[in-house]
């Protein structure tokens, strides 16, 4: 034995398929080199081959005894960042490693379509899981769906036809971001944890919608060619960013006053309570598109002339439709005003003419957020879709 080399390691009759690997690894963990002992007849076949899978050398001495000299693992992996906060660029090569881990050679392939920071990343990511994972609630438990309803049919039918435009508008915003999921690199976790969660906000929002509208009816409402084309326009989109920009600064938050008015002027306490806590998941998905627009367009001077330009797009390709459903817009006239007189109706018709435009007002305001210029935030605002989403 070579001058100040370790004792050698004594296996006795302990297979490599016994265990044998965990000592011979303990020992390589203290030194590069190590000869190891072994009783076994089959140990040298079994020893080698263990250390070619790892990248070991490995010399036979004869009499049940080998040299083995251990390869770095750190000359065969990569360290995938830091686990506290993403790398600007995550290459592919890293997998769906988590982040910070010790990652292997692997030629696995992956490819992920989205691999830099900036295109995803907002510090806010990690607290507005947090608050949406604490938010979560069960539809079983938190609406009163035996609550006692009064109100006459006509009312029902306004309110299952509106469930019927709501159904279909969450299940545009349930594919919407979920088309993206698997494109984001698994490094940017906490971005990819929050479109998950938002899609769970949204299946439970299908749920309660559907399950609303078939209290008293057995069959929904209409869904128009209109309010189709307007959400394939969102269902197209393949930027990212300009998916978000435009499903959720400006279609998620004009939804979130429409739930709102919902809330405010329900017929029963089922239709207030499913529009009540769809609007406060809501109102987090859209503060989420927001923190990653703006965080983007500080680093990316580019990305409000696309923004407009995804804007004006959409408005020239739904320039024919007839917007939103007339039924669904009656729906709302007869919800506000509360009866058929026609003072009621009257106040009903303004109610809902007030709503669209504080729905104008607060797609102005977060235009401005977004960096974009006042008069050009009123033009955007103004473009937006008449079907509201």
């Amino acid at each position: 034995m070579r001058e100040g080399a370790p004792s050698p390691l004594d296996l006795g009759s302990l297979g490599f398929d016994q265990g044998a690997h965990i000592l011979v690894e303990r020992a390589l963990a203290a030194c590069a080199e190590l000869v190891v002992v072994s009783s076994r007849p089959e140990f040298t076949v079994q020893a080698s081959a263990w250390c070619r899978v790892r990248g070991h050398g490995a010399e036979s001495l004869g009499n049940g005894s080998m040299r083995i000299r251990a390869r770095a693992l750190t000359q065969r992996a990569e360290r995938a960042g830091s686990v506290r906060r993403p790398e600007a660029h995550a290459p592919s090569r890293w997998g769906l490693a988590a982040r910070g881990a010790l990652v292997e050679e692997t030629g696995v392939g992956f490819r992920f379509a989205i691999e830099d920071r900036d295109a995803v990343w907002t510090d806010d990511a990690a607290r507005l899981y947090a608050q949406a994972a604490a938010a979560q609630w069960d539809p079983e438990t938190a609406i009163p769906w035996n609550a006692p309803m009064s109100h006459p049919d006509q009312v029902e039918d306004a309110v299952v036809q509106v469930m019927t435009y709501l159904i279909e508008n969450e299940i545009a915003a349930l594919y919407v971001p979920t088309r993206f999921l698997p494109e984001i690199h698994p490094h940017f976790r906490e971005v990819v944890q929050v479109l998950a969660i938002q899609a769970a906000d949204e299946a439970r929002h299908i749920e309660v919608f559907t399950r609303r509208a078939s209290l008293r009816r057995g069959e929904l409402g209409l869904s128009t060619r209109g309010g189709q084309m307007s959400l394939k326009t969102l269902f197209e989109e393949p930027d990212f960013a300009l998916s978000a920009f435009l499903l959720s600064t400006l279609g998620e938050g004009s939804f979130l006053h429409l739930l709102r008015f919902l809330e405010a002027n329900a017929p029963d306490p089922v239709t207030a309570a499913v529009c009540r806590l769809a609007a406060v998941d809501e109102a987090r998905h859209v503060a989420f598109g927001l923190s990653h627009l703006r965080a983007q367009a500080e680093r990316d001077p580019g990305l409000r002339p696309r923004m407009a330009a995804a804007v004006h797009r959409r408005f020239d390709a739904l320039r024919e439709t007839a917007g939103l459903n007339e039924l669904v817009f009656d729906a709302l006239v007869l919800l506000a005003a509360g009866s058929f007189e026609p003072e009621a109706i009257a106040r009903g018709w303004q109610r809902v003419a007030d709503l669209q435009v504080e729905m104008d007002d607060g797609r102005r305001h977060r235009l401005v957020r977004l960096g974009f210029e006042p008069a050009e935030a009123v033009e955007l605002a103004g473009l937006h879709t008449r079907n509201f989403m």
